[in-house]
């Protein structure tokens, strides 16, 4: 929605910003302009907009849309699939053989069909990926409330998609909003904005109306403008009404779209796909040389030589690569879409499969979500109406955001009667920090002087750190240590039962004649608390076995209370024997803090900065973090995390944070996701160490028969279409399964074990092509230089090598015996089916002779089925000892 990547560096987005302060943002304008003159500016005012001016000014200034990750046109789509560097090593290697053999262009035709299949293959694969994303996205949709006027001329307060917002509507802010729009404040009560995606600063500014602040103390950069809040800043804590003074491209985050909209950063999934594809390059720059010396050394026409070391380096190009990845990454995000979970980013899904450590926050993901107001209590535990009636007014008259136990709080009981007798004063927003939150009213029919009441309900220690009286029947009394033992030993009994307990706590006092803050929340008297029941998920506790199953480690990071987490934590089959508070870790160094995270699975009373420190830790650790989270408190471990996950109910911070998005809060559907991210995986790698591995073994072949043989062991053109008939069988690989052993756990990238596979697997089917050799010269006499026996030489290798190159797709596709433990996936197996027939059919053909190719004998067929099962029994030889010395890795 806010287009940048969240996930910039602090440096990266302050430069960016530096760079572009000389154009100065249109709401800079209205910084300090009075508050009619805005409006009269605006046309708009206090009731806000109809639909008339509203779908006017929509018509004039487009949506509210910043500089969003839309794909580009499809021109450019198709342009960027020829930046590749193996399709480039094509059109050059095309090009230098239409140099060198002007006369003959079959070469350069195939090598252009080969670079056509990939380009429209991987062109139309990205276009429909790209769209299907855009569409999955658009099922995420963030909100901001607004006042606007109904058609009966009243104002109401709405929730509209932002993109509908407008210059002139009067929007309300509060905590875990993200700023939908560049907004001039209009009221705002302890307002605190994180402009990171902006200035890369961490710590949040404090944000006020103009009658509020002193002009003369203002600086003069636009950002540093305390009355401003900008496009894709959140909100920490507090609240605000503002007017919306610039959308879309006019605001300041719009202004920035080229300078902060760029590449994201490289993942371990990119950088993964950059090394083999490096890898496979130098290979091939070293092995191509060496057989154009050897061939031009030993048959003495270096321009046959020069052709030839140009077919092989075409049959060491993998160009299929950026097309298995896209496709596999594609089917992916379609099969995830299906259970619910919009993957913003496809290489999330990678790095959703290559998790290992899962932290998770606890009420909707472990629990139910549906939080119920079980019991409300005096200070010694009795049933307090005192303790709900106080509890309903904070939470009905709260203006921020109204968490799941404010709701429980109002539906428990319609107290209506009681708040109409109020009206509000004032407010003390919510905050991580102080875990609590005040509301002052007065009462409704008072004349301004009469006495006002500070209602606060927060966290247990929070509150009793302000309190300084207890209410005991009719009377208030000082609150003694040992009375706060007993509050202490009573919420924590109702913690254990799994409870989760507000201490409720009001002040009464005459008007002080300016606004509430923090300082006003002391000397407070307890009334009683309030205990709520969230109960266990009946499916958490079988997603948990799952994910540990398939090796997952889970850990809960909460700010909620220790003992009602540890209960929850217990009932879902998680181990609780080592658990931890934010308080514990608040001054441990990163090595001790590493020891610590390392032995303990329950977080509990954590902080923003806390949650993201334990996955940095785990980080460190050598992990894959996948981070489950759905509140602005969150937002900082999501953006950390090696996959963000977050939930369409969730704030707008942390969906802009998240990675994934899961329509549904629900483990079962992780675990689903780990599954396909790691099926994904697998098939990509697949790919990857056939080709790798084939392309060895026939570069060997091909220096061995540089050697001895008097004439070329086979044609460049014949290369060319071997290459080609074996990219068209690996077509349907991202449709293939893996084996269950193999999903069962986390696998990454490692560039080394591919360059270790290549060197074990490749000479197998080398030491095949030997026996071929052998059996062509010396068997079927094949062993002059003459045309007729070239010919024979070729196509005899030729239907040896496909089958063979073919087949290797069964036997890297797994660990277990082909075809008798584990069998390849139907489009897998009818693909490669179709070209071994084609390629036992073609020696028979119009195409077969044009190629150089001739009719090969009956018998010959039988040594060829004795080749490939010998090639079999030696691939899977092979695999037992490779497993064996390298720890049962294969794929």
């Amino acid at each position: 929605m806010f287009g940048p990547s969240l996930k910039k560096t602090g440096n990266e987005a302050r430069d960016k910003a530096r760079a572009a302060q000389r154009a100065r943002p249109v709401a800079a304008d209205y910084a300090w302009t009075a508050e009619s003159e805005l409006f009269g500016a605006l046309e708009t005012g206090p009731a806000g907009l109809g639909e008339a001016e509203i779908e006017a000014r929509l018509d004039r200034d487009g949506v509210n849309q910043a500089s969003h990750e839309k794909p580009p046109h499809w021109t450019l789509q198709l342009l960027r699939t020829f930046k590749n560097p193996f399709i480039i090593v094509l059109l050059v290697l095309a090009v230098v053989e239409l140099v060198t053999s002007p006369d003959d262009l079959t070469g350069p035709i195939i090598i252009a069909v080969m670079v056509l299949i990939s380009v429209v293959l991987n062109f139309t694969q990205e276009f429909r990926s790209s769209r299907a994303a855009e569409q999955l996205k658009a099922m995420v949709r963030n909100t901001a409330t607004v006042t606007r006027r109904a058609s009966d001329g009243h104002s109401e307060r709405i929730e509209v998609p932002v993109i509908e917002l407008v210059a002139g509507d009067i929007v309300h802010l509060s905590a875990g909003d993200m700023v939908p729009a560049d907004l001039r404040l209009l009221s705002a009560k302890d307002l605190f904005i994180s402009q990171a995606i902006l200035t890369g600063e961490s710590l949040p500014v404090e944000k006020a109306a103009p009658e509020h602040v002193q002009r003369s103390d203002a600086p003069a950069e636009p950002l540093e403008l305390p009355t401003i809040c900008w496009m894709g800043t959140n909100v920490v804590s507090g609240s605000a009404t503002a007017v919306v003074v610039a959308t879309g491209p006019r605001s300041y985050l719009g202004s920035l779209a080229r300078t902060l909209t760029g590449q994201r950063a490289e993942t371990s999934f990119d950088r993964g796909v950059r090394s083999v594809s490096w890898l496979l390059i130098r290979f091939m720059a070293v092995m191509v040389p060496i057989v154009f010396l050897i061939q031009g050394f030993g048959k003495g026409s270096w321009l046959e030589a020069f052709l030839f070391a140009i077919s092989v380096a075409v049959g060491l190009t993998p160009e299929m690569l950026p097309l298995i990845v896209t496709a596999n990454l594609a089917k992916g995000a379609l099969a995830m879409s299906k259970r619910k979970v919009v993957v913003k980013q496809l290489n999330a899904i990678q790095n959703f499969g290559a998790m290992d450590v899962l932290c998770t926050d606890k009420t909707g993901t472990l629990t139910l979500d549906r939080i119920v107001l079980e019991r409300h209590l005096d200070l010694d535990g009795n049933e307090s109406e005192d303790a709900l009636e106080y509890g309903y007014l904070n939470s009905h008259f709260q203006t921020g955001l109204k968490n799941l136990m404010d709701k429980a709080v109002l539906q428990h009981r319609d107290l209506e009667h009681t708040v109409a007798k109020w009206r509000v004063v004032d407010e003390i927003p919510f905050d991580f920090q102080r875990r609590r939150m005040s509301v002052v009213l007065a009462p409704a029919g008072g004349d301004g002087h009469a006495e006002e009441i500070l209602i606060c309900k927060g966290a247990v220690e929070e509150m009793l750190s302000i309190c300084a009286f207890a209410r005991e029947g009719d009377h208030d009394v000082p609150l003694t240590d040992h009375r706060r033992r007993g509050i202490r030993a009573m919420t924590h009994e109702l913690n254990e039962d799994g409870l989760r307990v507000l201490v409720v706590a009001v002040k009464r006092q005459p008007p002080p004649g300016r606004a509430y803050g923090v300082a006003d929340e002391q000397g407070l008297t307890a009334i009683g608390c309030l205990a709520f029941l969230d109960p266990p998920k009946d499916t958490a506790h079988t997603a948990i076995a799952a994910l540990h199953e398939h090796g997952v480690e889970v850990k809960v990071i909460t700010g909620d209370n220790e003992a009602v987490t540890r209960k929850i934590c217990r009932e879902v089959g998680l181990d609780v024997q080592h658990s931890v508070l934010g308080r514990d870790i608040e001054d441990l160094d990163d090595s001790a803090l590493d020891a610590l995270v390392a032995r303990t699975t329950v977080f509990a009373k954590m902080s923003p900065l806390q949650k993201s420190r334990v996955v940095a830790s785990l980080q460190r650790q050598g992990h894959t973090v996948g981070f489950l989270g759905d509140g602005i408190n969150d937002a900082a471990a999501l953006r950390r995390a090696d996959v963000g996950i977050s939930v369409d109910t969730a704030t707008d911070i942390a969906k802009e944070s998240a990675d994934i998005i899961l329509l549904e809060k629900n483990l079962m559907v992780l675990e689903e996701g780990v599954l396909e991210g790691r099926i994904t995986f697998g098939n990509i790698i697949k790919y990857i160490k056939m080709t790798a591995s084939s392309n060895f073994g026939n570069v060997f072949s091909v220096l061995i028969a540089s050697i001895f043989l008097p004439f070329l062991p086979m044609l460049p053109l014949q290369i060319l279409v071997l290459n080609l008939l074996y990219d068209i069988s690996q077509l349907s690989i991202p449709f293939d399964r893996m084996d269950e052993e193999y999903i069962r756990k986390p696998r990454k990238w490692d560039a080394g074990d591919i360059g270790r596979f290549m060197f074990w697997v490749g000479p197998a089917s080398s030491v095949f092509d030997v026996t071929t050799f052998l059996l062509l010269w010396f068997w079927f006499g094949a062993n002059s230089a003459s045309p007729a026996h070239q010919a024979f030489f070729q196509s005899g290798w030729f239907v040896e090598s496909l089958l063979t190159q073919t087949l290797v797709v069964h036997m890297i596709r797994t660990r277990k015996i082909p075809f008798i433990q584990s069998s390849a996936a139907a489009p897998v197996l009818g693909l490669t089916t179709a070209i071994i027939a084609i390629g036992l059919a073609i020696p028979y053909t119009v195409l077969g002779h044009k190629l150089g190719m001739v009719e090969l004998p009956l018998e010959y067929f039988g040594w060829l089925a004795a080749t490939v099962v010998a090639y079999c029994a030696l691939t899977q030889l092979v695999k037992v000892i490779y497993m064996h010395r390298y720890q049962q890795r294969w794929l």
